[in-house]
């Protein structure tokens, strides 16, 4: 049960830097106002409330996902959001400022 509440904030011992080197899509759920204001490098920037009218745009449902926002809470959520629509290989980096020096 632990494992699971830690995973879901973010708080495993997941190797983002090696996930990104490998090609993991970074997908930032902010709005686009806080995007705006600052985001790791290459990220995607598809809004929690637009994510399920938008998971076309994650094409490969196999590839590695790393979902990141403020806190963690939202990329929390968006994580479940697309484990429920069949991706695979979905992580939640937390908040955004975090998982920037984490890679």
């Amino acid at each position: 049960m632990l494992d699971t509440i830690n995973e879901f904030f973010g708080f495993t011992k997941t190797d983002y830097a090696d996930l990104v080197k490998k090609g993991a899509i970074i997908l930032d759920v902010r709005s686009k106002g806080e995007f705006a204001s600052g985001h790791v490098k290459n990220a995607i920037n598809i809004p929690l409330d637009q994510l399920p009218n938008n998971l076309t745009r994650l094409k490969d449902k196999n590839k590695s996902i790393i979902t990141c926002c403020t806190s963690g809470m939202r990329s929390g959520s968006a994580k479940s959001l697309l484990l429920k629509n069949g991706y695979t290989d979905v992580h939640n980096g937390g908040g955004w400022m975090s998982l920037n020096e984490k890679i």
